[in-house]
């Protein structure tokens, strides 16, 4: 049987290198941080960041010819499940989003000057990058919607347009902007649009505000773009591929998200565990409690499934077949997985978890976003629907639509 669950030895060891390296290094410097003190939590942050560097834990998802591991989305899944321990975890890594999409996607679609220029100081950790798509006037689940617009003008480029929960825009470097270019394009279709890399700061470039979330204002910004000038060559992709651009960004994208989640579940099963093996009420522990086992077993079901889900997919990207039904199952079903675990968690701690005296509160809080980033739930249900649907029509099964598996 093809089928093997276990890592090679090779890739078991850097297993074991990244939860070292994240447990025994990174969280006791950050718990070591006085709070409010941000001169120490960047000096922190870049300190762990060279050590990094110096263990070999750079770059995880990027090819070895660009400074990074050279891993395959299998592999990354249990580098970024390790990393994603702790919030700043990826960070240090340097696999964080935005950044880790935008490199994919300089990597795949840049040409060999704009990837010397926007490309090689994300990887070496000097810069910061955001992607701008989404806008508060149109769905952001329809980028064919977009409406922010760039006009030729001789070798340059005029934009205008409205952005907002652009993640990371207050310390980028450069955007990856997606504006709409071929008026004559009906409205709806997929080649209307074009990606466009924008130095920052920039006259035209206006960052308004940071938009307030649940969990407070951290770097989501909202963008008013004004007669900002680009040149030609500043065309990513190549003209009316920008909607291209962004589902190839996003596929794998989703599923970073996914490896990160898994993590952060499990924590919050952890901590479901550990309570329940401590709390004393009505003549028993909570973990000899039906109810309590309950939340517990029906945690455990859901995360054996968001990791089987999550290998899966990434199995199948690596080995270049078709991903796309896998991965929207898997971002759909994680993400409310995640949301549904925490809450649990959150439920056996009772007061404790509704807290700030544990992080379950902040994890519910962000797991909140996670129904709705890089595609709402119901977009993600949608087209897992037309693709089954399909796969019937054409075949006279749902087989193909359900995993492709030997089963």
């Amino acid at each position: 049987m093809a089928i093997d669950f276990t890592l090679a030895p090779e890739h078991e060891e850097i297993r074991k290198r990244v939860r070292a390296f994240i447990q025994g290094t990174v969280m006791p410097a950050m718990e070591d941080l006085k709070e409010g003190d941000r001169d120490q939590y960047l000096r922190t942050i870049f300190h762990l960041r060279s050590l990094a560097k110096a263990e070999g834990l750079w770059l995880p998802h990027m090819p070895k010819e660009w400074g990074g591991m050279g891993l395959g989305h299998v592999e990354l899944a249990m580098v970024q499940s390790e990393a994603a321990k702790t919030r700043i975890g990826p960070w240090v890594l340097n696999c964080q989003a935005p950044d880790e999409g935008n490199m994919h996607t300089l990597l795949h679609w840049a040409t060999d000057e704009q990837k010397e220029k926007y490309l090689r100081p994300l990887l070496d950790g000097t810069q910061m990058s955001c992607f701008a798509m989404t806008e508060p006037e149109v769905a952001g689940s329809d980028p064919t919607l977009i409406r922010t617009q760039a006009v030729q003008d001789g070798d340059e480029w005029i934009i205008n347009g409205h952005k907002w929960f652009i993640s990371n825009a207050r310390r980028a470097s450069f955007a990856i902007l997606i504006a709409r270019t071929e008026p004559d394009v009906p409205e709806g279709s997929r080649g209307a649009n074009t990606a466009f890399l924008v130095d920052l700061p920039n006259p035209g470039w206006n960052d308004v505000r940071e938009v307030e979330t649940m969990h407070g204002s951290t770097g989501h910004s909202e963008i008013v773009i004004k007669d900002l000038r680009v040149p030609d060559s500043a065309v990513l992709g190549g003209r009316g591929n920008g909607h291209r651009l962004g589902q190839y960004r996003l596929g794998p994208a989703r599923l970073a998200h996914c490896m990160r989640w898994i993590s952060q579940a499990e924590t919050a099963l952890d901590m479901m565990v550990d309570r329940a093996l401590k709390r004393y009420s009505h003549g028993s522990l909570l973990a000899e409690k039906q109810g309590i086992q309950w939340l517990i077993a029906d945690s455990a079901m859901e995360l054996y499934q968001c990791k089987l889900m999550v290998l899966h997919a990434a199995s199948k990207i690596d080995k270049g077949e078709d991903f796309r039904t896998e991965v929207s199952m898997a971002k759909h079903f994680v993400a409310g997985s995640l949301n549904r675990i925490i809450d649990r968690a959150i439920q056996v701690h009772g007061a404790l978890g509704y807290s700030t005296d544990t992080p379950l509160a902040s994890m519910f809080q962000h797991a909140r976003w996670a129904r709705f980033a890089d595609g709402a739930d119901e977009i993600h249900q949608m087209r897992i629907a037309e693709r089954t649907i399909a796969a019937y029509q054409a075949t006279g099964s749902t087989s193909s639509a359900t995993g492709g598996l030997p089963l």
